[in-house]
């Protein structure tokens, strides 16, 4: 059930009841398409989530801590000015379409009574929050600004008169009307039903229309059904649905399909967006450090195409040394002003050798440019062979950082950022105070299954800060082989079977090869670790180590007391 009509309903009911009244604490923007409003209502603060992510549209509560720029953006600052102190007097649903309407009562500079109105709408791409001046239907400010050379009719900047979106020319399933039953007597099959359903009504997403009209074609009464439908959403019941592999949230029970249930709506999204939303933001924040990387990674990868070029040709400059040979050997049978000769060969006597010449130059000389080719690719060997390990080293570490940025969390961005700029890939920001250096962060901790503790490194500093700052020497260190992954340590020197086991498959689980069915890790006491002399962040070496193939298994997955 996508986040439709019926939903929208379904969460302005959750919500109303628990947020009216209260006062706007606080008002957050943690990530650029999305707000917090830390809300105060019945004695409790609530953190009242409103993203216009493209991908994840919502509004609901949530638990989930985030974590917030160091300089507050020009809008965050705006909606604080004006909300901050606010009373939420309603929540509203406009008609039965995907837009909700929160009021809040406040007052201005002066201290005279002012109304204003944050207008929430889901529509995918087109979502947006936009807080609106109701005395003056000015727009104050809106999380995504619309130029009018975007959208002539409807621009959302500041001070530009407020227009509602274009209304559908369908009927409000609230209202009263007869047209269902009509709907169902020429639609006898579900899908069909389906369709003539979401055509019809307002605020109908695919799921949603064929859930209705499952329960429509189900019934001996429809006004029955149609009614305990709608009322439904008046009381939602988050449940997460499965619908074959893929599981989806729905606000009602569904007729015929497994469902979990969650206590709200909130919580259910909380779960279902959990891992998707997380990702989504650790890209958009790492949106700049990714594409600086990626850009060194291709021309590594020129310059590595390049040199094994340059190398495949230095393999064949005995051929020039064999040339220059028979030339010096035969310069009595080479005609000067020639552009090649055809000399016997002592390497291989049953096939002569026939070699270009230069016409302009002499026979010795032509001998001596093939020799100097020769000398010159045999010295570019050691050369090319040196730089080859070197961007085969650093194209491994850069490609360590982007399979880093796959499995962190949005705070982890900060310090892979932070390891950039000391290995001078990134630039640090010029401004008047001396920077302060950000620290490590601790590695994130969880628990195997007995409740032993596993560290785990989320980025090169904290595996370098784990590996040989906060273990003991006789601990167990765990790697993914051959390939690139985080530093995982068991804070335990007797660990069981089951325990290393556990962690061989966290070490999988936070790697590259997370999506493979078998993965090798290999395991060794920490004592076997040595770090070379002016090696980058991450880099170890070792040897004596021990290797499980393991399926790569989530904290959760291992112990469900791990968040």
């Amino acid at each position: 059930m996508a986040f439709d009509g019926f939903f929208t309903h379904a969460m302005v009911a959750e919500l109303a009841p628990r947020l009216t009244t209260g006062r706007v604490m606080r008002v957050n923007q943690p990530y650029p398409n999305e707000m917090i409003l830390v809300i105060r209502a019945q004695r409790k603060n609530h953190q009242l989530l409103i993203s216009a992510n493209p991908a994840y549209p919502r509004f609901q509560l949530t638990t989930i801590p985030y974590q917030n720029p160091a300089t507050p953006s020009n809008f965050t600052m705006t909606m604080r000015k004006y909300l901050e102190g606010a009373i939420l007097e309603t929540i509203e649903q406009v008609d039965n379409d995907r837009i909700a309407k929160f009021t809040f009562a406040t007052r201005d500079e002066l201290g005279d009574a002012q109304n204003l109105v944050l207008y929430v709408e889901i529509m995918a791409r087109h979502s947006n929050a936009t807080l609106v001046n109701s005395t003056t239907g000015k727009v104050i400010d809106s999380l995504k600004h619309v130029t009018p050379d975007q959208n002539r009719l409807r621009t959302l900047l500041p001070g530009a008169s407020w227009r509602m979106p274009p209304k559908q020319e369908r009927t409000n399933p609230y209202l009263p009307n007869q047209k269902y039953p009509q709907l169902v007597k020429e639609n006898p099959a579900g899908a069909d039903l389906a369709k003539a359903l979401q055509q019809t009504y307002q605020g109908l997403a695919p799921a949603t229309a064929r859930e209705l009209a499952d329960r429509l074609l189900a019934s001996d009464n429809l006004p029955q059904a149609y009614g305990e439908f709608l009322a439904a959403f008046d009381h939602p019941a988050a449940h997460l649905v499965t619908l074959g592999k893929r599981q989806d949230f729905w606000a009602l029970a569904p007729l015929d399909a497994p469902a979990t249930a969650f206590p709200s709506l909130s919580a259910l999204l909380d779960h279902y967006y959990a891992a998707k939303a997380e990702h989504d933001r650790t890209r958009e924040l790492a949106g700049q450090v990714l594409k600086v990387v990626k850009t060194e990674i291709k021309k590594d990868e020129r310059k590595v195409k390049k040199l094994n070029q340059e190398l495949a040709a230095a393999a064949k400059a005995d051929d020039f040394r064999i040339r220059g040979e028979l030339l010096t050997t035969y310069l009595n049978q080479v005609t000067p002003g020639k552009t090649s000769v055809t000399l016997a060969n002592f390497y291989d006597e049953n096939r002569p050798l026939k070699i270009e010449l230069a016409p302009d130059l002499s026979p010795s000389r032509n001998a001596q440019r093939y020799f100097t080719r020769y000398n010159k690719l045999k010295a570019s060997v050691a050369y090319d062979q040196e730089q080859l390990r070197l961007t085969q080293a650093e194209l491994d570490y850069l490609t360590g950082i982007v399979s880093q940025i796959e499995i962190a969390a949005p705070k982890d961005v900060q310090e892979i950022r932070q390891e950039l700029i000391d290995q001078g890939y990134l630039k640090r920001k010029k401004r008047g105070k001396k920077q302060r250096k950000l620290p490590a962060a601790k590695p994130s901790e969880y628990q195997a299954s007995d409740g032993t503790l596993i560290m785990i490194g989320k980025n090169n500093r904290q595996n370098d800060r784990l590996s040989f700052h906060l273990a003991n020497k006789n601990e167990l260190w765990f790697h993914v082989k051959d390939l690139p992954g985080s530093h995982v340590v068991i804070r335990d020197q007797a660990p069981s079977e089951a325990t290393i086991q556990e962690a061989a498959q966290l070490a999988a689980y936070f790697s590259k090869g997370r999506d493979s069915s078998h993965v090798q890790v290999d395991y060794l006491p920490i004592k076997a670790l040595h770090k070379p002399s002016g090696a980058k962040p991450g880099f170890v070496t070792f040897r004596g180590q021990t290797t499980l193939t393991v399926e790569p298994r989530s904290p959760r997955e291992i112990n469900p007391n791990n968040n």
